[in-house]
């Protein structure tokens, strides 16, 4: 062979020889059908490759209307007017050409080409396994990275037992997958408290919701796949994906995932994932309801045994004695310790015996709440000590509130100075529920809110508003456990029903119209656990 080669050739095979194992696939495959065209001087040229048990064409030129991948053989050559087939690697391609501008090729020449083309065959074998190892490792990769998020995910839900915590981790680690900027968790199982997690989607769609979700057989569902009543009833963004959340053959919730960033659409794979993701979810949900109601749980009221002794302190044991005014107030935590507080506490700096009416929603529950309660019971006793307006008295709590606690701690609170002597008072509603005034002639007034809640930000200026209680008016003051109270069919107890069981119960002393409120309240509830404090004091002027 060596003696049909000039030594410019030979130069020039070993040339291209370097380069050919050099390339990745695509300019290996580029490299030769430009070389080819270039040494036979044909102005229209096809290389293709063996893909999926045929060849398909992967590129050309001086030719239109071929589209990578599709199907290109002899036959398709000799129809796009290439008449000139150089068959490579047994199989693995076909180069074909249309005519040569030198006319006939001479066998030095079609030596030279069967030479390049089975340098170009090893090359394009190493370079294919070389392109098929890539995929495989990416594959494998990506499968590594799931297998972390799996166990990331389970060793954050074997570390807690709050059903809300399980929902955050959840759709943080889908959300994050994915970029995903819209999620909802919806949980419904009985005698358990809703858990609701909600961004960007709307789920509240009652009873209707729980029967069609509950009917899916798969593990995830497509948006666009949906049965087309539930598809009708939820209206998810196009795009979106869906577990059912099913523990013991039963299912207690959903999962809902929307678009993706970029509208790229979820794959057979992520729904596998994702099912992953959410069957692991469900255990941990289904251990967390179970711990609530296990000796587990009893443990847990006994270590609160201790807090809930001291915080019972913290309420006044008796309310003082007002001229010309009837006074009461209780609370009902939902837990062992909570996050509500009320007081009466006496104005030492007022001219007249002027008392402060306060009632508190401090944010969340358990012991970081009754220790915000102590705190806030503590910094009004100090105020008072020496300041009486009000405003400054919000001002100054907010402030060394703020300073004192964690950014996400904060309280609603209303905060009246009253003269027992006049009924006249002056408040201020920090973000708290509008405290209700029960004319005598039976008209209703609400007290809005005159300022942010207390802690939440620093620096904050309260308006100040005032009122006036004549003979026979109620004023009922009230934490948001009272309107938010929630039967099983999750419909709230809502305002108009705290003001007609005030009505019913105007002309009773004002303890038992505080003990009316409560009987109206577990009667709505029904076998619904009340998932929130609720506190009242009820101020009638005589």
């Amino acid at each position: 062979m060596d003696r049909h080669f000039e030594a410019a050739k030979l130069e020039s095979l070993l040339e291209s020889a370097r380069l050919l194992n050099s390339l990745e696939l695509d300019g290996l495959l580029k490299h030769l059908l430009r070389t080819v065209m270039g040494r036979l001087l044909v102005t229209k040229a096809v290389i293709a490759i063996e893909r999926h048990g045929q060849l398909e064409a992967a590129f050309w030129r001086g030719l239109s209307g071929i589209e990578k991948g599709q199907r290109f053989g002899p036959e398709e050559a000799r129809a796009a007017g290439l008449d000139q087939h150089y068959p490579f690697g047994d199989g693995l391609g076909l180069l074909a050409t249309g005519p040569s501008l030198k006319g006939q090729i001479d066998p030095g020449e079609r030596e030279f080409l069967e030479a390049l083309l089975g340098l170009a065959t090893s090359s394009i074998e190493n370079a294919r396994s070389h392109e098929q190892t890539v995929i495989s490792n990416r594959s494998l990769d990506q499968k590594i990275q799931e297998l972390r998020a799996l166990l990331d995910l389970v060793r954050g839900l074997a570390a807690t037992t709050d059903p809300d915590e399980i929902a955050q981790l959840l759709t943080l680690t889908l959300a994050g997958r994915w970029a995903v900027l819209k999620h909802a968790v919806l949980t419904w199982k009985p005698g358990q408290v809703p858990l609701e997690r909600e961004k960007g989607i709307d789920l509240h769609h009652g009873d209707k919701l729980r029967e069609a979700v509950t009917a899916l057989t798969e593990a995830a569902f497509l948006e666009s796949d949906l049965p087309a009543d539930l598809r009708e009833q939820v209206k998810l963004p196009s795009g979106s994906l869906l577990f059912p959340i099913r523990s013991n053959d039963l299912c207690h919730g959903v999962v809902v995932l929307g678009p993706r960033l970029g509208g790229k659409p979820y794959t057979e794979a992520d729904r596998e994932f994702g099912a992953g993701l959410v069957a692991q979810a469900a255990v941990a949900f289904d251990n967390a309801w179970h711990f609530r109601e296990t000796l587990a749980k009893q443990q847990i009221e006994k270590e609160l045994y201790l807090a809930a002794s001291i915080q019972v302190d913290l309420f006044p044991k008796t309310l003082p004695t007002l001229d010309h005014t009837e006074i009461a107030a209780r609370n009902r935590q939902a837990r062992q310790v909570g996050g509500d507080y009320y007081d009466v506490l006496y104005c030492h700096g007022s001219e007249q015996p002027e008392h402060l009416l306060c009632v508190a929603d401090i944010s969340g529950k358990g012991i970081a709440a009754a220790l915000l309660m102590s705190n806030i019971q503590a910094t009004l006793r100090a105020i008072l000590a020496h300041e009486t307006d009000v405003r400054r008295i919000a001002v100054r709590t907010n402030d060394l509130l703020w300073a004192s606690t964690p950014p996400n701690k904060y309280a609603t609170a209303f905060l009246v100075r009253y003269d027992p002597a006049t009924g006249a008072g002056q408040y201020v509603n920090g973000g708290h529920n509008d405290p209700v005034i029960l004319r005598a002639d039976g008209s209703v007034e609400l007290l809005g809110t005159t300022g942010m809640p207390i802690g939440m930000f620093p620096k904050r200026e309260f308006e100040q508003g005032d009122l006036q209680l004549h003979s026979g008016d109620i004023l009922f003051i009230y934490s948001d456990g009272v309107p938010d109270a929630n039967n099983l069919g999750g419909e709230e107890f809502d305002m108009e029903r705290l003001v007609g069981a005030l009505r019913e119960s105007r002309e009773w002393p004002v303890d038992r119209i505080i003990d009316h409120m409560f009987q109206r309240i577990d009667e709505f509830a029904g076998e619904a656990p009340q998932f929130d404090d609720i506190t009242m004091m009820v101020v009638r002027r005589c």
